[in-house]
């Protein structure tokens, strides 16, 4: 909470921040504590770099990680952020079959971590140190795709593939083609949802009558037939029985 107090100038930092509407909807790139000033160097317009991904969610994708369990589980490090990989399952469901799944074939990398928690594509390596790493890639995804995601997490199997790497404007298309592979799976289930249905009423309707006219009609023949049925009992000669 920002609030606006007034205080004497004396020690007081030339860069503090005198209005609040300079601070308000800016990132915080240093911690605070209650009752510190604002300093101008403290606020960002952009987030902090090693995050900046996160501050872009917009409610309709997410953010899912997943372990890059084994060194050419995720190509061999050098992925980034901004790559299009396609997510392979090996023995999908223990099917023993190797799947590239349509809601998975274009997936965008939104970050690279190390297993020290620090972004393999946005901390600077120093001069001789060694670098680390990836322990996890982050991928932008739907709802549906991170379900499916934890699910393989689960599993222990997952391997990514490099689809794209260049221009943003290229990348882009990718993924408004994952889009359109997801709208196209859900019709497709939502016809098949629909079509039992529909077949499930056809069947129980035609065994109904539409109306009370119907019904008598049906209970009248359901009527005749049985007096059919006893007078034809009834008229039936007994037959003789012989004496031994």
């Amino acid at each position: 909470m920002v609030k606006t107090v007034e205080v004497g100038s004396f020690n007081l930092p030339e860069n503090v921040a005198r209005n609040p509407y300079a601070v308000i909807g800016k990132y915080a790139v240093a911690d605070f504590v209650e009752g510190d000033y604002i300093l101008t160097s403290k606020v960002e317009v952009e987030p902090a770099a090693e995050n900046a991904y996160l501050y872009h969610l917009d409610g309709k994708k997410q953010a899912i990680s997943v372990s890059v369990k084994a060194f050419a589980n995720g190509l061999s490090g050098k992925l980034k952020s901004g790559d299009i990989v396609s997510v392979i399952a090996p023995d999908y469901k223990k099917q023993g079959t190797t799947e590239i799944l349509p809601e998975l074939k274009y997936m965008e990398v939104i970050a690279v971590t190390a297993s020290s928690g620090n972004d393999a594509n946005t901390e600077a390596q120093e001069e001789g140190e060694e670098k680390e790493l990836p322990g996890t890639v982050t991928l932008l995804a739907a709802p549906e795709q991170s379900k499916l995601l934890a699910e393989l997490e689960a599993e222990g199997k997952i391997h990514l593939s490099l689809v794209y790497r260049g221009e943003r404007e290229n990348a882009e298309k990718f993924v408004a083609a994952q889009d359109s592979i997801l709208k196209g799976l859900e019709k497709e289930k939502d016809g098949k949802d629909n079509g039992q249905t529909e077949d499930m009423e056809v069947h129980v309707t035609d065994k109904l009558p539409e109306n009370d006219a119907e019904a008598e009609d049906t209970a009248e023949e359901s009527l005749s037939a049985d007096e059919i049925q006893e007078s034809e009992e009834s008229t039936e000669e007994p037959q003789e029985v012989q004496e031994p």
